[in-house]
């Protein structure tokens, strides 16, 4: 089909073997059709350059009524992490209350995420976006500053003049709570078992844990792709050398089960040989035995918050101030306990 004839939503209909009505609802970001369908439509579209209903909208100042989400996570973890699904519950609530919709893609790369916020925007698919994990010169907030997209962004640091406004957490007082309490304990050499190393919170828990060398305390930080498999393995590594550490503490519940786990299998008593903690919480890390020191945090009013902070930033006609989240809180349990 030439590009030059414009395509009709029968045309794209035809081409993708789905009924006009499929089309729209692909288009429109509306539910009612697989998320594969739905990405065959978008693609045959954008092939074509199909672009009527963004002009139509535009022009009249319409919205989508949906709210979009790309999560550039592994596909197997996100099951797994309470953090997660009690995001996207909390989320989800606050947008129900006001009839919006989620979109929510997963995406392998920066790059593929960048190219899924321009054609939501082209297509006026979603009115606004919610961004997770931020890192230090991120890419994608000068991007959606300039498509123009309204965006929130999740994160543990304010934003910078012209970015998107944050819901943010200070990342080095949650660090300090937890660290220090180990180094309360007498922990003087702490592995941090982490995310990925571009990440903001990353950068900010090592920086802490870094600073505590003046108190005598050897830490070092092990970046990981968030998965159990990963954690697993470094915790193997960890164990088995001479000068293994007396204290791990893992970036979510999922890692620092599965650490445990190792730990088991290596004969280490928890916590009499090994404390372990992590820096997310769930109704499992306080059911496993021994239960997990953990940072408790409300996820899902989290999530809450910053669907409704996104809702009052697509309203707004200027960009809005940061704003600050809870702070989250130490949970102790039988996972810590001072050294040998």
């Amino acid at each position: 089909m030439s590009k030059a004839k414009r395509v009709t939503i029968t045309d794209i209909a035809r081409l993708a073997g789905v009924s006009p009505g499929a089309v729209s609802f692909a288009l429109n970001g509306r539910p009612g059709v697989s998320e594969q369908t739905r990405q065959r439509i978008l693609d045959i579209a954008e092939e074509h350059q199909w672009l009527p209903s963004s002009a139509a909208r535009a022009l009249v100042g319409a919205r989508a009524g949906v709210v979009g989400f790309a999560v550039n996570r592994p596909a197997d973890t996100l099951g797994t992490e309470a953090f997660f699904t009690d995001l996207i519950a909390g989320a989800q609530s606050a947008l129900a209350a006001r009839r919006i919709a989620m979109q929510m893609v997963l995406v392998s790369s920066i790059e593929e995420e960048v190219a899924t916020y321009r054609r939501w925007r082209s297509a006026n698919q979603v009115d606004g976006v919610i961004v997770i994990d931020p890192r230090d010169d991120d890419p994608r907030l000068p991007i959606l500053r300039d498509l123009p997209l309204p965006a929130v962004v999740i994160g543990s640091d304010a934003s910078e003049d012209g970015h998107p406004a944050t819901i943010w957490l200070d990342d080095s007082q949650v660090a300090h709570s937890l660290f220090d309490y180990l180094v309360a304990l007498g922990h003087r050499s702490i592995a941090y078992v982490a995310g990925p190393a571009e990440f903001q919170h990353t950068r900010l828990r090592t920086d802490v844990l870094r600073g505590l060398s003046g108190r005598g305390v050897t830490g070092e930080t092990i970046a990981t792709d968030f998965s159990p498999a990963a954690a697993s393995a470094t915790m193997r590594r960890l164990l088995s050398r001479a000068d293994r550490p007396t204290a791990v503490v893992f970036d979510n519940d999922v890692m620092a089960i599965a650490g445990l786990r190792v730990a088991q299998e290596m004969g280490l008593a928890v916590p009499s040989d090994l404390s372990i903690a992590s820096f997310d919480d769930s109704v499992v890390a306080g059911l496993v035995h021994p239960s997990i020191t953990c940072i408790t945090r409300d996820t899902f009013g989290l999530g809450a918050d910053a669907a409704e902070f996104l809702l009052e930033q697509i309203d707004a006609a200027e960009m809005l101030p940061d704003r600050v989240a809870a702070v989250p809180q130490l949970t102790v349990r039988e996972s810590t306990a001072a050294p040998r």
